[in-house]
């Protein structure tokens, strides 16, 4: 069976171990741990304890936002090397991470190589991520697409041994779903699922409530034997009660289950 996880993103501003209690008790097999400004996030013990107590940690998404860039290190390659040990220590096999920054320059020029690196040296898979581009306000009421990553905003252009594939961020992309699951092939091991309406932003909805293929795709990797993780990296924030975001949570769990 798929193992089904929750990343602890879906519970923001709630603190992460608001994610574990709430994977336990809906029936999540584990979490994959944001790492960002959450302290608990941070603190590879207190998040041993929680897994301990609750569900396990599936994977961990290297500290890779705008608002996490100074998050254990202002380094990029010193973070993912963190997010790879904070892996092993926890016994999570997979690590998410976007493509670089357009301004991490020497991040980038060896990015690929150094995946590569920490994958053979730790047996965790490094997943790279697949993003979207930013609309820019030109005047006038016109605007245009640019990428903030390098060298694109498709990790397939490069070629890594591990993909994520985002549903939301495939949305805001405008980018066909089964074609980039198509392209990542063997490679893809981790998919966020959530869904879009194809605006331009990371929406992050609960799926089957946007137009993305999220039951297709599901349906998919049922028959094609998938050997990873698919976590749901859902937008609760307009939750008005704990009850209310539960019941969120469930719905998004229900439905991988269901087209699983």
């Amino acid at each position: 069976m798929i193992p089904v996880g929750l990343s602890t993103a879906a519970v923001w501003p709630q603190p992460a171990g608001t994610a574990f209690e709430a994977a336990a008790d809906l029936g999540y097999d584990g979490v994959e741990v944001m790492v960002w400004a959450d302290p608990v996030s941070q603190d590879v013990g207190a998040l041993r304890r929680l897994a301990n107590r609750t569900v396990p940690v599936l994977a961990v998404h290297a500290p890779c936002l705008l608002i996490s860039q100074r998050v254990w290190s202002p380094d990029p390659a010193e973070r993912l090397r963190r997010s790879v040990a904070a892996a092993q220590e926890l016994g999570a096999r997979t690590v998410v991470v976007h493509p670089p920054f357009l301004w991490q320059r020497r991040y980038a020029e060896g990015f690929a190589d150094l995946v590569v690196e920490l994958e053979d040296e730790s047996g965790v898979a490094i997943a790279v991520e697949n993003m979207f581009p930013v609309r820019r306000k030109l005047g006038r009421g016109r605007s245009v697409q640019v990428t903030a990553f390098r060298p694109s905003i498709d990790p397939t252009d490069v070629g890594h041994r591990n993909y994520t594939l985002d549903l939301s961020h495939a949305s805001a992309a405008h980018a066909d779903t089964m074609e980039l699951a198509k392209r990542m092939g063997d490679g893809l091991a981790h998919v966020h699922l959530a869904d879009g309406t194809g605006l331009p932003k990371d929406e992050h909805l609960i799926p089957g409530r946007g137009n993305q293929p999220c039951a297709e795709l599901c349906r998919s990797l049922r028959r094609s034997g998938f050997g990873g993780q698919v976590v749901l990296e859902v937008n609760t924030r307009k939750a008005r009660t704990a009850v209310e975001r539960r019941e969120l949570l469930a719905e998004s769990l229900l439905f991988a289950r269901l087209h699983l």
